[in-house]
């Protein structure tokens, strides 16, 4: 089975990744294992398949800054309330499992939603489907449908958010047509 070569330009954000990955590991940024990282990398995007990562070419640092300390607020907000609900409520808390569909069919867009919902204490990623781009979160204190809508809606703020800081234009252009017959959510 014969692959499409994939060009170097496609291949270097993942090739940098994995170099920093690399580092982050033996938590050694030096010249020297940097340099042996870019090797493995290399081979290891040689050797074996791994997709293209496909950016769409732009990135909002205008909309990034303030996505960023509002992911940090919600990670300390979530962290304390994590800690309430297992002091004083312990093993009565409720949880369950809430399939989110999401906007974008993007890999990357999917793949990054998930990774932030996962990193604010409290909710999980425990599968995704690719197919409809759903993601099926696990979260804590959830205790009737009020509490699903909640999930699902602050899943998507997040996404809207990620497409206007890195999705494709088209993306961001159905996102505006999305918001503007009720003006729900315009705080996005």
């Amino acid at each position: 089975m014969s692959r499409k070569p994939i060009s170097f330009r496609t291949e270097l954000p993942l090739l940098i990744w994995l170099v920093i990955v690399w580092g982050a590991l033996w938590r050694d940024f030096s010249p020297g294992n940097l340099l042996f990282g870019a090797l493995i990398a290399v081979l290891v995007a040689k050797l074996f398949y791994l997709p293209p990562v496909e950016l769409s070419g732009r990135f909002n640092i205008l909309r990034a800054i303030p996505f960023a300390l509002m992911f940090l607020g919600k990670v300390v907000a979530a962290s304390f309330l994590v800690l309430f609900l297992a002091v004083v409520k312990g093993p009565k808390v409720r949880s369950a499992v809430v399939a989110v569909p999401l906007r974008s069919h993007s890999d990357l867009m999917v793949t990054a939603t998930g990774h932030v919902i996962s990193l604010i204490p409290g909710s999980l990623v425990v599968e995704v489907d690719r197919s409809t781009s759903t993601l099926y979160l696990h979260a804590l204190n959830i205790y009737e449908e009020a509490d699903i809508q909640k999930i699902r809606e602050e899943t998507r703020v997040i996404e809207a958010r990620l497409i206007r800081i890195m999705g494709t234009r088209e993306e961001v252009a159905a996102l505006d047509s999305e918001q503007r017959p009720g003006m729900e959510g315009a705080t996005l």
